[in-house]
């Protein structure tokens, strides 16, 4: 197929642009800057010159694609009413093909709250953190769209050798600090690698039917207190572990600090039995563990 990728550069999005180059796929991805654009170039896309917040400049690209894979994400931004805005350019443009646009849209496992101790799949209805509501607004815009085939993935929280989303532990570790946890160390995160999350996306491209939800996690859950301790291990760190309360975290980093602190569970059971989705990576503190320098 050949797929518009928004986020290309991104840590998810690089993980995508490889796996859909590796099966043949044929990607045009946005670029920002020249910067970027070499970088696509480099891993084998297609730059396509633009910038997210003005989806209308780029947004008739769309007549030439069989598909979008949406994973671009900004906290630092009003990424609501950017992704909404970018919706509406790529429904305009695509509202009078004759085969419908497959579109991939990113969620997140955020969008279901604190889930105690029920895993989360994708029957269980949304309550979102409130920073991140915007997302279930606009996935339900897609659905309504004429010239859309919409496709929802939920990732878990990613990670990867570098720390990903442990990227705050392994900074700490590495220069002898201690690492803060957010919430309480009872706090639990699904995860999943990012290059067997990137593996669910093109499996999605190439095979999901139109309208599907997949929750992507390759540990239903963990919890943070064992990440960081297995963070702390592969760098030799022995400072004790620091807690920081929700609210404070909120205070300091932004209304989506709410999030690292929730309790969660979530499965990927659907996506392994209807797409085949076999995830490599399944046990993130001991890949850590095995790391220890």
């Amino acid at each position: 197929m050949h797929v518009l990728l928004l986020g290309g550069t991104g840590s998810i999005g690089s993980a995508i642009l490889d796996e859909l180059i590796a099966h043949g796929h044929r990607v045009t991805a946005l670029a920002r800057s020249e910067r970027s654009a070499d970088r696509l170039r480099k891993a084998g896309a297609t730059p396509l010159p633009g910038d997210l917040t003005r989806p209308w400049d780029w947004a008739g690209f769309v007549t030439e694609a069989d598909a979008v894979i949406q994973a671009a994400a900004d906290f630092d931004s009003d990424m609501g009413g950017i992704d909404r805005a970018l919706i509406e350019a790529i429904s305009s443009a695509a509202s009078g093909r004759e085969i419908p646009l497959r579109l991939i849209y990113t969620g997140g496992c955020w969008l279901f709250g604190e889930t105690g101790s029920t895993v989360a799949d994708e029957a269980m209805p949304f309550d979102p953190l409130p920073s991140f509501a915007w997302m279930v607004e606009n996935w339900l815009r897609l659905t309504e769209a004429p010239g859309i085939a919409p496709i929802l993935i939920h990732p878990a929280m990613v990670w990867d050798e570098d720390g990903g989303v442990l990227h705050r532990y392994v900074e700490a570790a590495r220069n002898g600090k201690a690492i803060e946890i957010w919430g309480a160390p009872d706090a639990t995160w699904p995860l999943v690698h990012r290059k067997d999350l990137a593996s669910a996306y093109r499996l999605a491209l190439e095979h999901a039917p139109a309208g599907e939800t997949y929750c992507v996690a390759a540990e239903q859950g963990v919890p943070t207190g064992v990440l960081a301790d297995a963070v702390a291990s592969c760098f030799g760190s022995k400072v004790p572990h620091t807690i920081l309360t929700e609210a404070d975290a909120i205070a300091r980093h932004g209304d989506w600090a709410a999030g690292p602190a929730l309790k969660q569970f979530m499965s990927g059971g659907k996506i392994s039995r209807d797409l085949g989705w076999k995830p490599q990576y399944q046990d993130c503190a001991a890949s850590f563990r095995s790391a220890a320098s």
